[in-house]
């Protein structure tokens, strides 16, 4: 029987303009139900309804709205009765040097939620001493002062992805060129320079997943660097596109009709990545179209 500590809960506060926007969305980036801008008397109601919705919100996050009065003195009372009713929350605390701060919302022109008729500085000042006690008891301090978004994003996803969430999913897609381009691709290869399979009458109702076809167009002049170079290709791009916080590629491979050279060198091309280590699977639009 599930209990509440198996829902894995985690707490998200810290100063305005430390980042927690990024953090809600790095944690939406490996799997975690974000509920942003959450007051702190919702936190125990909010932290039930995710217990009791099971697997769909079995990793939970949740961003605390520091704007609201009710939050600013007990949030360490909160995580004590969410602990008392038998969950495990993880508390990250974002925070960043006043000058810091004082840059970032002079760059976007915004005024802080706590600074009244005041001076910018002065809301960043009482911000700091509501949130002192939180700071003080919270289980993951991530001072971003001198991380950008894609830093922060990293940091996050190391705190909390599983390896396996971490990893660039690569989808190579084939599709018919007489259906129109696939509009998610980010790599379009075309395989219309190998011989089709269509003129040949044995093959022409198979499909590119049939072995016979397969060892057609690979064995074609030009199939194997075609494969092989687009492999060594995607996979130099891919330690980049992590880096970015890129998670998922499409790789699209075309033909004529999407039925037998773009599906054979789709599935080949995703096996040789498999090889190479990455995350890759093949997916066939217009299979079974014509």
């Amino acid at each position: 029987m599930t209990e509440r500590g198996d829902l894995d809960l985690v707490i998200v506060t810290g100063v305005s303009g430390g980042g927690r926007s990024t953090v809600a969305r790095a944690l939406e980036n490996v799997g975690y139900y974000v509920v942003d801008n959450l007051p702190q008397t919702m936190l125990v109601p909010m932290a039930e309804l995710a217990f009791e919705a099971g697997e769909p919100a079995r990793r939970t996050g949740m961003v605390l709205d520091v704007r609201s009065r009710a939050f600013s003195t007990d949030l360490t009372g909160a995580v004590r009765d969410l602990r008392e009713r038998g969950f495990r929350p993880k508390v990250v605390f974002v925070d960043a040097d006043p000058d810091v701060l004082v840059r970032r919302f002079e760059s976007v022109r915004r005024s802080h939620p706590l600074q009244g008729t005041g001076r910018l500085s002065d809301g960043i000042e009482a911000e700091r001493l509501l949130l002192a006690e939180a700071r003080e008891h919270a289980d993951v301090l991530i001072d971003t002062s001198h991380l950008n978004v894609n830093q922060l994003r990293a940091r996050v996803e190391e705190l909390f992805a599983a390896p396996e969430e971490r990893q660039l999913r690569v989808t190579v897609l084939s599709f018919g060129f007489k259906y129109g381009l696939p509009v998610d691709a980010d790599f379009v290869l075309d395989a219309r320079f190998l011989p089709n399979p269509f003129w040949v009458p044995e093959l022409r109702e198979r499909n590119g997943r049939d072995e016979p076809v397969s060892d057609y167009v690979l064995g074609q002049p030009g199939a194997e660097d075609f494969v092989a170079g687009y492999a060594r290709l995607l996979a130099g791009t891919v330690p980049g596109f992590e880096r970015e916080g890129k998670r998922y590629l499409t790789v699209a491979v075309g033909c004529t009709g999407g039925k037998h050279r773009s599906v054979a060198i789709s599935e080949e091309l995703a096996q040789r990545l498999r090889g190479a280590g990455l995350s890759a699977h093949a997916q066939h639009r217009d299979l079974g179209r014509e």
